[in-house]
């Protein structure tokens, strides 16, 4: 698989795993022979930034990323998270990015991973309670102890990047982005690109609604965070099908599917961007991973972007608890 570099220096494939869906957020988790041989797959296939965090499960995503790349340390890239506060029973319970906070995730990440440095390592949402300095002080402090390679930030608005790398260069920045959320383009993606920072596109395949296998009747799973979504109501999904529709005309004059026409579209936007579809399925592992083959031409991208224009997607991203964690 071609390569990308994040930042002035991380290296990694053109598209990353997000494993989140393994073990957490997507219904009952994966069984974890099924959530190793999906992560192994994806290491032959070329894939080699696998996204992780502690708050996934919690913290049994880790350990079972940590398992599964045993045998390739040093020839993948492994991103995990911080930023959130668990009570005795290990629920999460709020945001804590406090310095001594993020000092103590990181040595637990570094057990659950079994690894001696974490390569990219993401303030998972930013706590309105410290100060952006303070935490970017804090991560330079653990890469300068050789405990982390690089800092990241997630869902962070332009400000709060341009005050955080200031301090500690920012190698990466991990937002939703796809052809059904595009608010990044106004203001983030240029100051990513103006600060020579990449982007770490979660969701690129919106939740699975741009694989085209989701429509008004599907029935999600009990635990699936879909269900809480205001997007994903039967009506939304009905109204959004516009938008499947528009890739499925392009996939097949391609001989593509819906899915990597998404991913490669997401790919022709910028030479810094990373996308990190996530799956449990070997086989839509290789549907995905095929996308990095694919490019569309600039025709294709203008007819996509036209024709993507004249269609208002309906339904929030989140539930009104959950979008106020959302940096602005």
């Amino acid at each position: 698989m071609d390569q990308r570099t994040l930042g002035t220096g991380l290296r990694v494939s053109a598209l990353g795993l997000g494993c989140m869906g393994i073990s957490h957020g997507l219904g009952p988790a994966a069984g974890r022979s099924e959530g190793i041989a999906v992560i192994r797959a994806a290491v032959e296939a070329g894939v080699a930034l696998f996204d992780t965090a502690e708050v996934y499960g919690p913290f049994v995503n880790e350990e079972l990323v940590g398992e599964a790349l045993a045998p390739f340390r040093g020839q993948v890239a492994i991103a995990t998270k911080f930023g959130f506060a668990f009570d005795a029973d290990g629920r999460q319970v709020g945001l804590d990015s406090r310095p001594e906070h993020i000092a103590q995730v990181a040595d637990a990440s570094l057990r659950r991973l079994g690894v001696e440095a974490i390569d990219l390592f993401y303030q998972h949402r930013v706590d309105p309670d410290v100060p952006i300095e303070d935490v970017a002080g804090a991560v330079k402090d653990l890469i300068q102890a050789g405990k982390v390679k690089h800092f990241g930030l997630s869902e962070a608005g332009a400000q709060t990047i341009r005050r955080a790398h200031a301090v500690q260069p920012v190698t990466a920045l991990q937002s939703e982005y796809s052809l059904w959320w595009r608010e990044p383009e106004a203001e983030i993606l240029p100051t990513l690109e103006e600060l020579g920072i990449g982007f770490v596109p979660f969701s690129p395949l919106g939740r699975g609604f741009l694989t085209g296998k989701i429509d008004r009747n599907t029935a999600f799973a009990a635990g699936d965070i879909r269900s809480t979504l205001p997007r994903f109501s039967p009506e939304a999904r009905q109204a959004n099908q516009a938008l499947v529709d528009l890739l499925g005309a392009v996939a097949g004059r391609r001989n593509a599917t819906t899915a990597q026409v998404a991913l490669a579209w997401l790919l022709a936007q910028k030479p810094w961007i990373v996308p990190i579809p996530g799956t449990r399925n070997v086989s839509r592992l290789t549907e995905n991973v095929g996308a990095a083959d694919l490019r569309l031409t600039a025709d294709e991208l203008t007819e996509i972007d036209g024709a993507a224009a004249k269609i208002e997607v309906q339904g929030d991203r989140y539930p009104a608890h959950l979008q106020a964690l959302i940096d602005r």
